[in-house]
């Protein structure tokens, strides 16, 4: 029996624009081909860094491109902790995140999750006990729960923020993945970039094995974090960078959007439908407007961990929701399901196979 994935939160390959990178790879490598091959400097590509910066409104001195999304929250986080600040994260949150934090020897104080944005009242009770602080979180379409934050909710967090020496770490790479209208204002566009750290990757508008990511960082953060960036992976790999900027400049961003839309839009569709034919009454889950995932919630009592390896024996793969708390401390009859990167047939089978692995509510 073929496994059908609902754990891989990666685009599916034919959303890949292999021939379109694959020239303009070509061609960067023909014009500039003995200066990206050897180490770049260590903020990255100096034209893809300025078409970043006039996207934002920044100056560019702030755009510290990076290896992907994960290595720099790992320079970022080394950063802020060795500067005397606490973490706090959202639950759920990325597990990622949570796992880099977890090797740094760091527990985050955990802020709960609901279906508007963060908890701002059990924030504030962590923020009178932990200051100076920095909150991790992904405001919109979030990874794992696919919810995304109101407007009212990121202002005030934002006016919570100023109150209580709180720097934001926004994390925001599903943000073009939305399926209707636009979603609210970034964290960053809010605070007009004060008291804000911005980051975003190319992984899921346009390919996760380029492996580029930026940071938007304060003035005051910039030599810190290229600081550690050089002590970290020395310098990113400036011709990937250099042929993702050849790709934007020919104007392949936008129609390649168009696509990624499209395709992740019809499989989001095909996995609401199928929950609704096939755990209506045995489970509750998120109706993202964007992103990749939806957040699955059982019945009181049923065991996510044994679901997830009933769903397994039957040929589907989920990703329990404890991965998703600090330490395993919540999530446990919760899962996360994927949809990006299987077809919509494959969507259907997958969730009914997870259905049949479900106890039925009498039997709760």
């Amino acid at each position: 029996m073929t496994t059908i994935s609902l754990a891989r939160g990666v685009p599916a390959a034919e959303l890949l624009p292999v021939e379109e990178l694959a020239d303009c790879a070509r061609e960067v490598l023909r014009r500039e081909g003995s200066t990206l091959l050897n180490y770049g400097p260590v903020a990255g590509y100096t034209p893809l860094r300025e078409w970043v910066a006039a996207r934002h409104g920044v100056e560019v001195s702030r755009v510290v491109l990076t290896p992907g999304s994960l290595p720099g929250l790992v320079v970022l986080f080394q950063v802020l902790l060795a500067a005397g600040r606490h973490p706090l994260v959202e639950a759920p949150s990325y597990d990622r995140p949570l796992g880099i934090l977890d090797t740094l020897g760091v527990q985050p104080a955990a802020v709960p999750l609901t279906d508007d944005g963060l908890e701002l009242g059990a924030l504030e009770r962590e923020l009178a006990a932990r200051r100076p602080s920095f909150l991790y979180a992904i405001p919109t379409f979030q990874n794992p729960s696919g919810r995304t934050y109101t407007e009212d909710v990121r202002r005030e967090l934002i006016e919570l923020a100023r109150v209580h020496d709180l720097l934001l770490l926004e994390d925001d790479p599903y943000r073009l993945v939305h399926f209707g209208g636009e979603p609210p204002p970034t964290l960053f566009e809010l605070a007009a970039g004060d008291g804000v750290v911005y980051a975003s990757s190319f992984s899921k508008v346009v390919a996760p094995g380029l492996r580029v990511g930026y940071l938007i960082v304060p003035p005051e953060l910039v030599g810190a974090v290229e600081e550690r960036a050089v002590a970290t992976y020395l310098s990113p790999a400036v011709s990937l960078q250099a042929a993702l900027y050849e790709f934007i400049a020919r104007g392949g961003l936008e129609p390649n959007l168009a696509r990624v839309r499209t395709g992740i839009g019809a499989r989001r569709d095909a996995t609401l439908a199928a929950l609704d034919e096939h755990l209506g009454g045995a489970a509750t889950w998120s109706r993202p407007d964007g992103g990749y995932f939806v957040w699955l919630d059982l019945a009181d009592g049923v065991s996510a961990d044994d679901v997830a390896d009933r769903a397994h024996e039957a040929g589907v793969a989920v990703v329990k929701g404890s991965d998703f708390f600090s330490r395993g401390a919540g999530g446990h009859s919760s899962l996360r399901l994927a949809y990006s990167f299987v077809s919509t047939r494959e969507l259907g089978d997958g969730i009914a196979r997870l259905a049949a692995a479900i106890p039925a509510p009498a039997a709760v």
